[in-house]
């Protein structure tokens, strides 16, 4: 029977690069222990670490270190998704190995096809591991609602959903409907920019990007005693900061990394997204030092 306990606070890692592209080891470590200092219940390495970058030696490396910074200490999900099935049960067994709690996969999207292919897809990949799978739905590549119920029922390693199809909010009341009794697990994603909704209409979670993970933790925890006021208060006090992180991917991975060194987890040489990735003007980090100040959470 597959962990069907994970809810909670998942980010997802990013990753420190120099400017030469290589993996600051130190750096990386370091976010973990981070996130476990701030209370998360679990990380991820995914499309906001891009993942879909690395070499294959490198996808082994970072789930390596992550799963052996975290110690047992907290859950962590490996994104081992593919555009064959093969490959993706390739990546999918090798993360097992190594140590990874959970997978996250998407459907494949590069060649458009019908919704049982992709369906048989996810089946294979369960059938070839023991862990549970979480569904990525995103806007690229989506997992509606009624095929995420599908794939819950073929398989019971098919448990979770991460929902950030836009707009999330409907998406997320949907699949909660729909899923009942099929016990199909539901997580927030998109930056956790509607968490408080989506944990309205059945998540259980959420997968936000690394820099705020104290914020979301204290959300959770506010929702979780009962004091939906004081989460929606704790909320709208990083607001800005949320809308900011909620931009584009290769945008985004700057700003994340921006923030990380700005909070004192990365070093200034480790703040490089890869290429391509649109990198953030001056003035757009000036703005966003300005939000951090703001809230207090501007380290140096």
């Amino acid at each position: 029977m597959p962990d069907r306990t994970m809810a909670g606070v998942y980010p997802i890692l990013s990753t420190p690069f120099d400017s030469k592209g290589r993996i600051v080891m130190d750096d990386l470590r370091r976010q973990v222990d981070w996130m476990v200092d701030c209370g998360v219940h679990g990380i991820g390495i995914a499309v906001a670490s891009e993942v879909y970058k690395f070499t294959e030696s490198e996808r082994d490396e970072v789930l390596r270190a992550v799963v052996d910074q975290a110690a047992g200490r907290i859950k962590v999900v490996m994104n081992t998704g593919a555009e064959g099935t093969d490959l993706a049960i390739h990546y999918s067994r090798r993360a097992e190995e190594l140590g990874a709690d959970a997978l996250m996969i998407r459907p494949t999207s590069f060649i458009p096809t019908v919704a049982e292919e992709n369906i048989d897809y996810f089946e294979r990949i369960a059938n070839a591991v023991s862990i549970p799978i979480f569904l990525q739905d995103q806007g690229s590549a989506t997992v509606g609602p009624a095929m995420a119920v599908a794939c819950a029922r073929r398989h019971e390693n098919l448990c979770y959903i991460k929902v950030e199809t836009p707009p999330t909010v409907p998406r997320m009341a949907e699949t909660h409907r729909l899923a009942e009794g099929t016990g199909l697990i539901l997580f927030g994603g998109a930056g956790g920019a509607f968490v408080l909704e989506e944990f309205r209409r059945g998540s259980v979670g959420t997968m936000p990007g690394s820099t705020l993970p104290d914020v979301f933790v204290r959300v959770w925890d506010l929702w979780k005693s009962g004091d939906e006021k004081g989460a929606e208060a704790e909320f709208s006090r990083y607001a800005t900061i949320i809308r900011t992180l909620s931009q584009g991917q290769g945008l985004s991975n700057w700003i994340y990394k921006h923030i990380m060194v700005r909070r004192g987890i990365f070093e200034p040489e480790s703040a490089y997204a890869r290429h391509p990735s649109l990198k953030p003007d001056d003035l757009h980090l000036k703005e966003i030092d300005m939000q951090l100040d703001e809230v207090g959470l501007l380290w140096n």
